[in-house]
């Protein structure tokens, strides 16, 4: 009953359309943080960093904070042979995002846990975040 809703199934997707009308799933409802009150999209970060020459994988997650509700972290794979600094990164994004979209803080791993399927498991990343 809540996914069909006046002949409409409400699948969790968030999707824009196009001045062509063409349909582009961006992102899930449920993969949301929420900075000081506004929703942070983290799909639209991570498509900002995977257009960094030095980043080869990236994942967005909440990280509690009291006074925020959620602080954005990246977690960045390197390319192989590449460096970047934590600042760099930060000013890339702030030339494309709002203030408030920036991660806070980047991490940097050697991998980023998958399903068997390679899907980043998001969640797992968000659990080992928070524990810190």
């Amino acid at each position: 009953a809540e996914s069909i809703k006046d002949g409409w199934l409400y699948t969790g997707d968030i999707g824009k359309l196009d001045e062509d009308g063409y349909l582009y799933i961006v992102d899930r409802k449920k993969d949301l943080i929420l900075v000081n009150g506004m929703n942070l999209y983290p799909r639209e970060v991570e498509e900002i960093l995977y257009a960094h020459p030095a980043v080869e994988d990236v994942s967005v997650v909440g990280k509690k904070d009291e006074i925020q509700g959620e602080a954005p972290v990246g977690v960045i794979k390197l390319k192989e042979g590449a460096a970047v600094s934590e600042s760099d990164l930060k000013k890339f994004c702030r030339q494309h995002l709002a203030n408030f979209k920036v991660p806070h803080k980047f991490e940097f791993w050697d991998e980023l846990p998958r399903t068997g399927t390679g899907k980043v498991l998001k969640r797992e990343i968000k659990r080992m975040i928070n524990e810190k």
